[in-house]
């Protein structure tokens, strides 16, 4: 495991952005999605996260963590309680995630 290039973070959150526009705008006017633009950064930021996961950099958890709140937000805002429960669950075990690879970078003999 190692901490996200640099370079790396602007292209993710570049990338994610434009994933949010593209996606938005399929679901404002193809569905009735009562948040596109929200359901499609949370996406986006997804899978932003989960590719950064796949190369086991360190800062995947904390994007984790931001798209869990945004999610707890959006769950709450549309009265999806037991959702929002499961994504505060969710952020709870981001929380630990990051903690424990934060531990397991700093006693790695390349840290």
């Amino acid at each position: 495991m190692s901490r996200t290039p640099p370079g790396w973070c602007a292209g993710l959150a570049l990338g994610a952005v434009a994933a949010t526009v593209v996606l938005g705008l399929f679901l404002k006017y193809r569905t009735d999605a009562a948040l596109p633009f929200a359901d499609a950064a949370t996406t986006s930021a997804s899978l932003a996260a989960q590719w950064m996961a796949t190369r086991k950099w360190l800062e995947n958890w904390v994007v984790w963590m931001g798209v869990n709140v945004a999610n707890v937000a959006i769950c709450v805002s549309q009265d999806l309680l037991p959702m929002a429960a499961l994504y505060a669950l969710f952020l709870v075990l981001a929380f630990f995630g990051l903690r424990a690879w934060r531990s397991s970078l700093a006693a790695s003999p390349t840290a």
